[in-house]
């Protein structure tokens, strides 16, 4: 049997959704060992002067073993 423990965070990047993915990963990373995997549950984009400034990511599980 797998135990698996679930966290939300909020990631942005200016450098695409793969930066803003990378964020969230090398923050949880910071007190989690072994990340497995990311589940991004919504993704949305800031938009200044009809210009995509950021991009923001909703990542809302991270599996890792216990």
């Amino acid at each position: 049997m797998a135990v698996v423990k679930v966290i939300e965070l909020l990631s942005e990047s200016a450098n695409g959704w793969e930066a803003a993915a990378q964020e969230a990963v090398s923050e949880a990373s910071k007190t989690i060992d072994n990340i497995q995997s990311v589940y991004v549950s919504n993704m949305q984009v800031i938009v200044e002067n009809d210009k995509i400034v950021n991009y923001r990511l909703n990542v809302i599980k991270h599996e890792f073993d216990c």
